[in-house]
């Protein structure tokens, strides 16, 4: 037994089977995509969230026939892996320009990323729309009152009450969202995007080290992660200090500070 651990040893420490110097020196090639990986899921998050928004709008005033159409979408893509969504995305979206008579040319020139986008967007969407309906259910109605009180129209109470207050509860979950559409990033090769773990891959099939290259790849991933998690969570406890700070004088302080606003 002692041998067997003794050989193991080496052939994992001597680079028989592992070569632990190569998981290091190819970081900086890895990251040479990360403007792309954070580009996408930077630009994916923005449109979900505002598609999310729309969505989760509909839920909360219950109108009849799109709050049907917002069930089915959001069950649908709840319920369909990611990579389908993307292979739907970019076969799909090509067959509908061409039954729209647009012209080939055009459609041959769509940059692969845009696909990619759209996929993760509505994806995400389905899952930031109910978070965010979630927190405007939670808003505190004291503050709504106030704001109808002193004369806001409905959009003035959704954009300087309820949208802010919301985004203080929903930021948590909007924020996972986040990391894992970084995460999700790494499927949007079945596009023909290079990012980071495509671009990994393609490094690893030079040399046949595709265990390096995933540890690589995984390290790359966590501290990024990590980051991210770090700046959302001063974030969001910046949020709610502001938040204890303004609430200190209850539904007459309310009513006041909106009335300076207005």
């Amino acid at each position: 037994m002692a041998e067997f651990f003794s050989r193991l040893y080496e052939a994992i420490f001597q680079g028989q089977i592992f070569k632990l110097e190569l998981v290091f020196s190819r970081i900086p090639e890895v990251l040479k995509y990360l403007p792309i990986t954070l580009e996408i899921a930077i630009t994916a998050t923005l449109f979900s969230l505002v598609f999310g928004f729309l969505v989760a709008l509909v839920k909360v005033k219950d109108i009849p026939v799109l709050r049907r159409i917002a069930q089915f979408y959001v069950s649908f893509t709840r319920g369909t892996p990611v990579m389908i969504q993307l292979y739907a995305t970019y076969f799909g979206i090509p067959m509908i320009l061409k039954a729209l008579d647009l012209p080939s040319a055009f459609i041959n020139k769509i940059p692969p990323i845009i696909f990619s986008v759209v996929a993760l967007a509505l994806n995400d969407a389905a899952y930031s729309s109910e978070a965010i309906r979630a927190a405007i259910q939670a808003v505190d109605k004291g503050q709504i009152e106030a704001a109808h009180s002193i004369g806001m129209t409905g959009w003035q109470t959704l954009r300087r009450i309820t949208i802010p207050e919301s985004l203080v509860i929903a930021l948590p979950s909007l924020g996972n969202g986040f990391i894992g559409m970084i995460k999700a990033t790494s499927l949007v090769f079945v596009t023909a995007v290079v990012e980071m773990s495509k671009h990994g891959q393609m490094i690893a099939g030079r040399d046949f080290r595709q265990f390096e290259m995933q540890v690589t790849l995984a390290i790359v991933y966590w501290v990024i992660t990590m980051v991210i998690s770090r700046l959302l969570f001063m974030w969001e406890r910046k949020l709610k200090c502001n938040e204890r700070d303004d609430g200190k004088g209850g539904k007459n302080d309310t009513v006041a500070r909106l009335e300076q606003v207005v």
